[in-house]
């Protein structure tokens, strides 16, 4: 794609948001209005949910090791199995984020 052919999408872009009403600068000079989500403080409260899903599994299980009557097996396992999936996603999600950052990065202007 040429300079020239980005330029033109940029520019039907642009007026396509402005006959839509949407504000056309770009996202890192707005500064976030209340109410407005925030990318980076919903990453870290899941990050923290991850966290606390793994801390949560692990001391069920040390519980279990140390022979507490209130927790079983089958209670160690699915925690244990539930703060797996959710590191995976997290991981997932990562990969993704981190390609497309590699794919912005890498394109021609």
């Amino acid at each position: 794609m040429s300079e020239q052919q980005i330029n033109q999408v940029l520019q039907q872009m642009r007026s396509l948001a402005a006959s839509a009403g949407v504000d056309a600068q770009p996202a890192v000079s707005r500064e976030i209005q209340p109410g407005q989500p925030n990318f980076r403080a919903m990453l870290r409260e899941s990050l923290d949910k991850v966290s606390e899903t793994q801390k949560s599994s692990n001391s069920l299980a040390t519980r279990f090791e140390l022979g507490d009557p209130d927790v079983d097996l089958p209670q160690v396992m699915v925690a244990k199995q539930k703060a797996s999936v959710a590191f995976e996603a997290t991981t997932q999600i990562r990969n993704r984020l981190v390609s497309a950052y590699q794919d912005i990065m890498n394109m021609q202007v």
